[in-house]
């Protein structure tokens, strides 16, 4: 009895990462100051909701030392429509305090990830837009559907998802998550477009649930 054959992703993903090989993050940002500031708030938050307020804000608090100055409430009009706005007032305010100016954002996963309110998946995004090498991946929700949709992996998990996609791709290949995430907001959607999908030759969900049905839809058709 013949035994699947295994998708070797270090080859199957190379032409995802040439597409999409130095596309920036969709937030508007000019520094890192506002990318840090930016990644923090689009948590549950849609980007296009991120960019929408992020002038005003600003605006107001043109650096980490004017923010280090403001109570989380002088945030609150700043941060409508924003998911959980409260609580990152609070750690705004609070890394400000903390890192003091503009200089003292830390370029290093370790840390990134001691300051309030910045996981794995949002100090990854900042190290990859401020050029600095990769410590980790982005696994945001749209890399968590695409892994899940190739079938790269069953977990749902964003952080073993990132552990399964480092153990098997060369740490020259982990933009790999971004390209995820790109191809995601793309085409890849929760209705994706599988028919212009450059993946879909190695694409477990295309492969056994869209494309069968495709040629049963066609073999009905060649029936009439």
């Amino acid at each position: 009895m013949a035994t699947a054959t295994r998708t070797d992703w270090v080859k199957a993903l190379r032409p995802l990462l040439k597409k999409y090989k130095g596309e920036k993050h969709p937030l508007e940002y000019r520094d890192v100051y506002q990318l840090l500031v930016m990644v923090l708030l689009s948590a549950r938050s849609s980007d296009a909701h991120i960019n929408s307020i992020a002038p005003a804000l600003f605006g107001a608090y043109k650096d980490i030392r004017a923010l280090s100055l403001a109570a989380p409430s002088d945030l609150f009009p700043y941060l409508k429509g924003v998911i959980n706005f409260g609580h990152k007032a609070q750690w705004l305010v609070k890394i400000a305090q903390q890192l003091k100016s503009n200089r003292g954002i830390p370029m290093n996963m370790e840390g990134l990830t001691a300051l309030p309110g910045i996981g794995r998946k949002s100090a990854n995004v900042i190290l990859r837009e401020a050029g600095r090498p990769a410590e980790g991946i982005v696994v945001d929700l749209h890399t968590v559907r695409v892994a899940g949709r190739l079938g790269i992996t069953k977990e749902k998990d964003p952080e073993k998802i990132e552990e399964k996609l480092m153990e098997i791709l060369p740490r020259q290949q982990w933009d790999a998550g971004m390209a995820m995430s790109f191809l995601g907001r793309e085409i890849c959607r929760p209705k994706p477009l599988c028919e212009i999908c450059l993946m879909r030759k190695v694409c477990a969900y295309y492969n056994k649930e869209v494309k069968p049905e495709m040629l049963k839809k066609a073999k009905n058709a060649g029936k009439k």
